[in-house]
């Protein structure tokens, strides 16, 4: 895939990604969305079972601030020491600063209630959008992308995808399962960390494309 064509996707991506969560916040401001979040919170919290319940807090603690930390930290060594990747290692910090940022600062806006039906576990604050969900999209987003280009075989690169893509999906239906979320706060959490993430995404091609125009091509005619 050429650069032009990666950055018209990534804005595409990012402008439909916006778009959707504020379709989200509308429908939760108008109350919309109350017949979608009953029926999947029945369904998910259906499944409910001792095992299941386990397995569902084991994602919810990856998906916390601390574990998204701590997994930041271990990615941003890998990168510096191993890769020797700077530039990758400054996507990667504004990717999961910012997303923390960004839905803290939505959460205060919104002030939506969390659900108060069946909690298995208590936490406190705002539910619109999940953090858990931001975060997790955010991260294995941002691996997979610096990932894949180091990933010579197409076996590795779809385990890649595979990977990031359950742990993302887990760690959101965790939130709904154990009564801390509304669905549309997990849509809304993948909704805005797409947006947020593709957005990097550009500004970083962007900038690699100028990188390589300085010291190669202008290097070149001198």
């Amino acid at each position: 895939m050429n650069l032009k064509l990666q950055l018209t996707t990534a804005f595409i991506i990012s402008l439909l990604a916006l778009i959707g969560f504020s379709l989200m916040a509308i429908l939760i401001s108008k109350q919309k969305i109350i017949s979608f979040d009953s029926t999947v919170i029945a369904f998910i919290q259906g499944l409910e079972s001792p095992a299941l319940t386990a397995i569902m807090k084991f994602f919810t603690f990856i998906g916390s601030t601390s574990s998204v930390a701590i997994l930041a930290m271990i990615a941003l060594f890998f990168l510096y020491v191993v890769l020797k990747h700077r530039s990758e290692l400054i996507l990667l910090l504004a990717a999961v600063l910012g997303s923390n940022l960004l839905f803290i600062t939505l959460k205060l806006f919104f002030q939506r209630a969390r659900p108060d039906l069946h909690r298995l576990i208590e936490v406190s604050g705002y539910s619109f959008p999940s953090g858990h969900a931001t975060n997790a999209c955010t991260l294995y987003g941002t691996l997979s992308f610096l990932l894949w280009r180091h990933i010579p075989t197409r076996w590795g690169r779809t385990i890649l995808i595979i990977i990031s893509i359950v742990m993302i999906l887990a760690i959101g239906i965790s939130r709904i399962y154990l009564g801390v979320h509304y669905p549309s706060d997990i849509i809304g959490g993948y909704f805005i960390s797409t947006f947020w993430l593709t957005t990097l995404i550009w500004f970083y091609q962007r900038y690699k494309e100028k990188r390589y125009m300085r010291q190669y091509v202008n290097g070149n005619n001198e």
